[in-house]
């Protein structure tokens, strides 16, 4: 169904057709979708110069030109518990830009990310005859493929970050498209790490482990200890470790400060740095890091990683029970590369001293190092897509015959 929105008659005189403006609406709900969704706006502008855009977005998408009726921040929230404490202001919230954008009419509806919030907002919408896009697919690649089929129900296209995610979504019969990743066309190709570690103040020659034990606290509290235990035992093999530890948020920082008080590393061999994440990935000959985004992040920083998790014992269990998981490997490099090129040691396999003996064999084998880079560009270069406007070209796709 499509919708014009027309300005004054034409006059009678002149035959001309009616004025029409395009609507675009978007929603996204943290930091990283402002982003995407400021880069889709760029592009999308470019296409079609005098197309209005509105709905929730941060400081980026009113940067390029999005009116925002709220602030992304009011969406983001993260863990069960802040989700529940939260979840009745969610609901108004969502129940009016609902009605605001069933008022507006968009041509077009894209949901960045926040797929709780954004994808039974999508499917109102379509149930009313809007078009709706949702820009980057859950992960139905690793958690209950069946999902694909409900996103379908929400979602006329959906814009994939992965190349593997569109063939899982057309099993289902709904349109998914690769659109590439914009981490790995903000990276570069060849990363500088003599600059790297110039910013953070470290030796050019210094042996460098960069520990990452993840971007949330609950995460810490489950993997700091044993990650900076397992620093540790590096160091005791490895002369001169430099141990750099990133912290995601100021929280962050002061739980992995709190940690480190106690922790069996030498005296003097760690630097914490708020931020840096990309600098210290970069810097370093090896990389101890929590699954998740962060191992594509050093996948593209090509350096050699050892990839540690753990959920709550019971959770692990009702998952396993459930069958929900359906991969074999977690870590990103490992699912794009469709092989194990970066060592994963996950549940009760994630103890200090096998990830030590993982972190140890890379710096033990620099042949191996040389050897996992050309695979890391040639993954890099099957991500890097030109994302913004590959998406703009999806989204302008199901607008052409309105524009």
């Amino acid at each position: 169904m499509q919708h014009v929105h027309e300005g004054p008659r034409p006059d009678a005189d002149t035959g001309s057709p009616p004025a029409r403006t395009l609507r675009i609406a978007l929603c996204a709900g943290e930091a990283s979708g402002d982003l995407l969704g400021a880069g889709l706006v760029e592009h999308l502008r470019a296409r079609f110069p005098d197309a209005e855009f509105a709905g929730i977005g941060g400081a980026a998408m009113r940067a390029a030109g999005v009116e925002t009726w709220h602030d992304a921040s009011e969406l983001a929230v993260m863990g069960l518990s802040e989700v529940l404490r939260h979840l009745p202001r969610l609901l108004r919230l969502r129940r009016r830009l609902r009605r605001r954008l069933l008022d507006w009419r968009p041509d077009v509806f894209v949901g960045i990310d926040a797929p709780d919030f954004n994808l039974g907002l999508e499917r109102a919408l379509k149930r009313r005859g809007l078009r709706t896009v949702h820009y980057v697919s859950p992960s139905v690649w690793a958690w209950r493929e069946g999902r694909a089929a409900k996103i379908g129900r929400s979602a006329d296209r959906v814009l994939c970050l992965f190349p593997m995610e569109p063939a899982i979504y057309a099993r289902h019969g709904v349109d998914a498209r690769f659109v590439g990743h914009p981490m790995a066309d903000a990276m570069p190709l060849n990363p500088d790490r003599r600059r790297a570690r110039a910013d953070l103040g470290i030796e050019d020659d210094a042996p460098v482990l960069a520990v990452l034990p993840g971007s949330r606290l609950g995460e810490i509290e489950r993997l700091g200890a044993i990650f900076l235990e397992a620093a540790g035992r590096v160091a005791e093999r490895v002369p001169g470790l430099r141990i750099v530890v990133p912290a995601a948020t100021p929280a962050c920082g002061e739980a992995l400060r709190a940690l480190l008080a106690s922790a069996p590393v030498p005296s003097g061999s760690v630097r914490l740095f708020e931020g840096r994440a990309r600098e210290a990935m970069t810097a370093a000959d090896v990389v101890l890091l929590a699954s998740g985004t962060a191992t594509l992040e050093a996948m593209l920083a090509k350096r050699p990683m050892v990839v540690g998790y753990r959920i709550a014992p019971s959770t692990y269990r009702i998952v396993r029970a459930l069958g929900l998981l359906k991969v074999d490997r977690y870590a990103l490099p490992n699912v794009l590369a469709g092989t194990t090129i970066a060592p994963e040691l996950m549940q009760d396999d994630c103890t200090p001293g096998r990830l030590a003996g993982a972190v140890l064999a890379w710096f033990d084998d620099p042949a191996a190092v040389m050897a996992l880079e050309p695979v890391y560009r040639d993954l890099h270069l099957a991500l890097r897509r030109d994302a913004s406007a590959s998406a703009a070209d999806a989204v302008a796709g199901l607008l052409e015959p309105a524009a």
